[in-house]
């Protein structure tokens, strides 16, 4: 979690979600089936910076569209 103060008003409490989906499936390259995380960005989800979990998120964003594109070309 990570902690804003905006000036002198009160702190504010922001977490970025997990994209966990309970699906859990690794395929041939380690990458979850369910939530296009690799198992090492899995295993370092709890201990990782909001700044490491949104180029996480990005990854994920970029595998879940490649994987998507495959589909459907199959």
């Amino acid at each position: 979690m990570t902690t804003i103060q905006l000036n002198n008003e009160p702190t504010v409490q922001t977490s970025i979600a997990s994209p966990c989906i309970r699906n859990c499936c690794l395929d041939n390259n380690d990458v979850c089936l369910g939530c296009y995380r690799h198992l090492e960005e899995i295993k370092a989800w709890s201990q990782a910076s909001a700044q490491q979990k949104s180029t996480i998120l990005s990854a994920v964003a970029q595998r879940k569209s490649q994987s998507q594109s495959q589909s459907q070309v199959r």
